[in-house]
């Protein structure tokens, strides 16, 4: 179903070109859900998320990667979620424009195989531009984590990282009978990045007025 949002868009500020579409559906693991898809026709902002038809409240989902198997779990990320491999030190954090997506953790890693990349070609050019020691530093860890997220989705070091998915609004969720669920602490959800404030909220609000 799609529909007009009257408010202007959060990246272009023009109003009239919001759009809204809502999609019910079953996702394993995760429930009945509807997705939300808010565009604008004028710039070209998407922004998606995952709304579980139960309140899950603040949760975190972790799955150690063991097997193959694992790296076929369903991943459900919504725009609140952060995103963690604590045994390297990554962490991918919502931001303003932060959206939801579905994939698998295999996918989840590659995502954070493309940032590394980025940055390692960043590194590379800072490195090679102002022979900057530091830059050769970070460039050679950047380096050591890519070889380790290949060699994890290779299956050459199982059971020695680990996905793990923190939401304070309980949007995200690692689909696989061996994942473990716990709830977030206060100081957790104080400590996490909400995302992109509701477009939908901020409708219904201006509609109440």
């Amino acid at each position: 179903m799609e529909s007009d949002v009257e408010f202007p868009c959060p990246t272009c500020n023009k109003e009239g070109c919001l759009k809204m579409l809502a999609h019910s559906s079953e996702i394993p693991y995760f429930g009945e859900h509807t997705q939300i898809t808010i565009s604008c026709e004028n710039c070209g902002m998407r922004q998606t998320d995952f709304i579980p038809s139960e309140d899950r409240g603040a949760v975190s989902f972790s799955l150690s990667i063991e097997k193959y198997e694992h790296l076929n779990a369903r991943v459900v990320r919504g725009s609140s979620g952060t995103i963690r491999i604590p045994e390297l030190d990554l962490e991918i954090s919502p931001g303003n424009q932060s959206t939801g997506y579905v994939s698998n953790v295999e996918g989840v890693i590659n995502r954070f195989l493309d940032i590394i990349r980025m940055m390692m070609r960043q590194s590379a050019s800072d490195s090679k531009l102002a022979n900057d020691e530091k830059a050769t530093e970070e460039l050679h860890l950047l380096l050591q984590i890519e070889l380790a997220l290949v060699a994890l989705i290779k299956g050459e070091i199982f059971g020695e990282l680990s996905l793990e998915i923190l939401d304070p609004v309980g949007h995200s969720i690692i689909g696989h009978d061996d994942a473990i669920k716990r709830d977030l602490t206060k100081e957790e959800i104080e400590e996490l990045d909400t995302g992109p404030k509701s477009l939908i909220m901020n409708n219904d609000e201006n509609t109440d007025e």
